[in-house]
């Protein structure tokens, strides 16, 4: 009896499940994955991690489509420190309906002045003037740019908003990145102009870097006519006041009226969020960009700026210049700079941040160096140590 209990002990925990175990088990398994279908798993997520997820989306047209998705996404949409306006068409103040539907279908820009040298001219006054007469149009409240249109139901009308209307749901940010479709400044085509500028409720600092061309290492027949005049020279002494330095001159002055005006047209911008750390505007040409870090943004909060007389763009104070030359100036790589030019830019009155003897010191050496990226980095740090001459400049 014993034994015979033993082998009935052993036959039962060795045969397989029963038959209907295995159907109860399959529907429990198929009802957990019809459960699992109904479930939103963006539902399981706190607050903190979708929020990190739309701060790394940053770009407020995708922010936008989140939005529509769901209540909760549009409820915490306006809650990120983090935003990209992606500014896609710059529109004079004389466009025409037509005009402006053709120009969002064609991905407009600003229209960039070409001849730097035999249009000095017309690229001051109209390839200059006219683009930071559209960018105030852009950045304008678009309440502000709505009394100067009128109302149209025609199909062919395209609705633009600017970033200060974009903006205004928005209630934390903290770092915010405009970009322009294009550069203001018109050059030909080869020629290297990049600018950095940071301000406060003024000019700060400023940084450009210029060359009149640029030639690759496989560029083995550059074009001879956009040499420098004095590409026999590697002394680093400027040359006469020719073509050579006029067009110096040239971008010195067109990039601070550029870099005013865009600080003064982002003004409404930092009077609507307080919560901001960093402004960035810059373009998609990389040509220049403005910065402002937090205490910068609170100087401008707390001193007024003053315009520099009609126009839109803010004074700028009277400012000393260090400039540095190397008729050409070869990069790690083989990318040849002909012309290479250096404007290191402060206010007059910051004359203690000044090294004596002219040249530029060591901690005005590092913000002038690490104002690009590179190579442009390595062609700053190079030209610094070429001779520096001191230039000044009035305020205007």
């Amino acid at each position: 009896m014993a034994a015979s209990g033993s082998r009935g002990e052993a036959d039962l925990e060795g045969s397989p499940p029963w038959r209907g175990d295995q159907a109860a088990g399959k529907a429990a398994a198929v009802e957990g994955e019809e459960e699992e279908e109904g479930i939103d798993h963006f539902d399981r997520l706190p607050d903190s991690v979708l929020l990190v997820v739309f701060n790394r989306i940053g770009d407020v047209k995708g922010l936008g489509r989140c939005c529509v998705v769901c209540r909760r996404f549009q409820a915490l949409v306006p809650l990120v420190d983090d935003v990209v306006v992606r500014v896609d068409c710059v529109i004079s103040d004389d466009a025409t309906p037509s005009s402006v539907a053709a120009a969002a279908s064609s991905g407009c820009g600003l229209d960039k002045g070409r001849g730097v040298l035999s249009h000095l001219a017309r690229l001051v006054l109209d390839g200059l003037v006219k683009p930071l007469q559209a960018l105030g149009q852009m950045l304008i409240p678009a309440s502000a740019a709505a009394r100067r249109s009128s109302a149209s139901s025609s199909s062919s009308e395209v609705s633009h908003h600017s970033p200060t209307e974009v903006l205004k749901n928005f209630k934390e940010i903290r770092r915010l990145r405009i970009e322009l479709p294009a550069g203001e400044l018109g050059v030909d085509d080869g020629v290297l102009l990049k600018w950095k500028a940071d301000f406060g409720s003024t000019l700060d600092s400023c940084v450009i870097l210029g060359a009149s061309s640029i030639v690759s290492p496989n560029s083995s027949n550059p074009n001879p006519s956009i040499q420098d005049a004095c590409s026999g020279d590697d002394s680093g002494s400027i040359p006469e006041f020719n073509g050579t330095l006029k067009l110096r001159v040239l971008w010195t002055i067109s990039s601070l009226i550029a870099a005013s005006a865009r600080h003064y047209l982002l003004q409404p911008i930092i009077a609507d969020h307080e919560t901001l750390e960093s402004l960035d505007l810059t373009d998609a040409d990389g040509q220049g960009v403005l910065a402002m870090n937090k205490g910068q943004l609170q100087d401008l909060r707390v001193k007024p700026v003053s315009a520099s007389g009609t126009s839109q763009r803010t004074l700028l104070p009277a400012l000393t210049m260090r400039l540095c030359y190397a008729p050409h100036l070869e990069l790690p790589g083989g990318v040849l700079l002909k012309g290479a030019t250096l404007v290191a830019i402060r206010p007059s009155e910051d004359q203690s941040r000044e090294a004596p003897g002219g040249s530029i010191g060591s901690s005005d050496g590092c913000w002038v160096s690490h104002a690009f990226e590179e190579p442009y980095r390595t062609a700053s740090k190079m030209l610094l140590k070429r001779t520096t001459y001191c230039l000044e400049m009035n305020s205007f």
